[in-house]
């Protein structure tokens, strides 16, 4: 099939990889135009994009695709199938069934659960066991269109938005190449979403990532590990300044120190919760890269009984 791609960030490289070596043909991709990123905020393009002009494809960057110009161009393409992953736009309703197959999107979870933008990070936040990855046919409601392929992959106690996003990213292209392959052939047949076990994952904010010590340890171990590496977690140090925080380690044999209490000790830092200890992995305090905590805890000359996030 020929094949329009859409997608923005690396976690999509893998999808386009795998169709670039199938038997599909990508036509060309679409990606969100360049963005302003890193400390000089200079424009940049996105990692679909790089990779789509290392590939020799045409890359289209449009700001809205309900700009004038861009429903021509891509019906000029003429494509069979448009798949998608992580694209970061809206497919206008007047495009929906422009490629005969349509827009076909890789998610992130298994659906009806957790559609949004957030789908892995709600998934750590709420403590699933098992998540997963579906492909469905894009229509007009959120992530509510006809379900034509699903995978499931195990979440490990350790796992960080980040760690979980990278295997279903490498697992989902597979996902996806089989699904375009059973288009291609007819031997697929879209299933409607049950209308039970919906929820929703919209996306996190800053705020979401600040750590509340008086919450048990295992909300923040979940919220930690579900805010890396993006928004981030961070609670405040001391002096009320804001601190970045990698992943925490639950400490259950530790439950003498009040929420936010922090003690140092020689191989960690601990710090109480409404349940029992965790201890710091990373951390960065402002305009700092991040460190061992006890290098941070060294460094900052903790008096006793200090509190985080108060």
């Amino acid at each position: 099939m020929r094949l329009l791609f859409a997608g923005t960030p690396e976690v999509a490289l893998p999808a386009l990889d795998a169709l670039l070596d199938s038997e599909h043909e990508v036509v060309a991709v679409l990606t969100r135009p360049d963005a302003p990123a890193g400390r000089g905020r200079r424009l940049a393009a996105s990692p679909v994009k790089e990779r789509a002009l290392e590939a020799g494809l045409p890359v289209l960057t449009p700001t809205s695709l309900r700009a004038e110009g861009v429903p021509p161009r891509l019906r000029e393409l003429a494509v069979d199938c448009a798949p998608v992953v992580a694209y970061g736009g809206l497919i206008p309703p007047n495009l929906l069934d422009l490629p005969t197959h349509g827009w076909i999107n890789l998610h992130f979870s298994v659906l009806p659960a957790w559609r949004g933008a957030a789908p892995v990070q709600h998934a750590l936040l709420a403590g699933d066991e098992v998540t997963g990855a579906t492909t469905f046919r894009i229509e007009e409601g959120l992530d509510t269109g006809p379900v034509l392929g699903t995978l499931t992959e195990r979440v490990l106690p350790t796992d960080t938005a980040g760690d979980l996003l990278d295997r279903l990213a490498a697992a989902g292209a597979g996902l996806l190449t089989a699904t375009l392959d059973g288009l291609a052939t007819g031997s697929l047949v879209p299933v409607p979403q049950t209308t039970e076990g919906v929820s929703h994952a919209p996306r996190l904010t800053t705020e979401d990532g600040r750590l509340r010590w008086e919450q048990p340890a295992l909300a923040v171990d979940r919220r930690a590990r579900a805010c890396t590496p993006a928004p981030g977690a961070w609670t405040t140090d001391p002096a009320g300044t804001r601190l970045k925080l990698g992943p925490v380690r639950p400490r259950p044999e530790v439950t003498d120190l009040e929420p936010g209490e922090v003690r140092v000790e020689r191989s960690e830092v601990l710090v109480g919760t409404a349940t029992h200890a965790v201890a710091l992995g990373e951390v960065a305090p402002a305009g700092r890269r991040m460190m061992a905590a006890t290098d941070w805890a060294r460094g900052a000359r903790l008096a006793s009984a200090a509190r985080l996030g108060s």
